[in-house]
């Protein structure tokens, strides 16, 4: 392509085409609402907007592709960026911090990148039943001021098979 027909492209009038995109179920089980989460933090949407899933299974997988950012050191929660610019956030259950661990296995580190159904952390899912306030699950996308558009799903998911969020940035 010419000079001329790479300066003709930059300042076409066509619209800019909206990204579109969808992250996938990181763990199995049943989609709530977030505002029906038994934590403030996230039913009033505080870190970011969402979902959560009540999980059916014992792990969780990345959404999306990106890099993990983060991973609490109790291997209760986890952040990572996706490559299509989402800062996420996933935290496994309520009050789980305070499990100290037990219960939750890290597979993934930080830094690590990661493709869509890549294991991030597994966990003993009786023992969150038994020992958790909840095992509600949010999903959690932190930066929604770059965010145009955001449709959430509902129902039952399967891991890393349905989507549970459509973001348009």
């Amino acid at each position: 392509m010419g000079l001329f027909n790479k300066l003709k492209k930059m300042v076409s009038d066509e619209p800019v085409r909206k990204q579109n995109i969808r992250l996938l179920a990181p763990l199995s089980g049943e989609i709530v609402a977030l505002e029906n989460v038994p934590d403030v933090v996230f039913a009033e949407k505080i870190i970011g907007d969402g979902i959560a899933i009540k999980p059916s299974g014992n792990k969780v997988v990345a959404p999306c592709d990106g890099v993990i950012s983060k991973i609490f050191e109790t291997n209760h929660a986890f952040a990572m960026n996706s490559d299509s610019g989402l800062e996420l956030f996933i935290h496994v259950g309520i009050d789980t911090v305070e499990l100290k661990g037990e219960g939750f296995t890290r597979i993934a580190h930080e830094g690590q990148a990661v493709k869509a159904g890549d294991v991030i952390l597994e966990f003993d899912l009786n023992l969150l039943e038994a020992k958790a306030t909840s095992t509600l699950t949010p999903v959690i996308i932190s930066n929604m001021d770059e965010i145009k558009e955001l449709t959430k799903y509902n129902g039952a998911v399967t891991l890393i098979t349905d989507a549970i969020l459509s973001v348009r940035k």
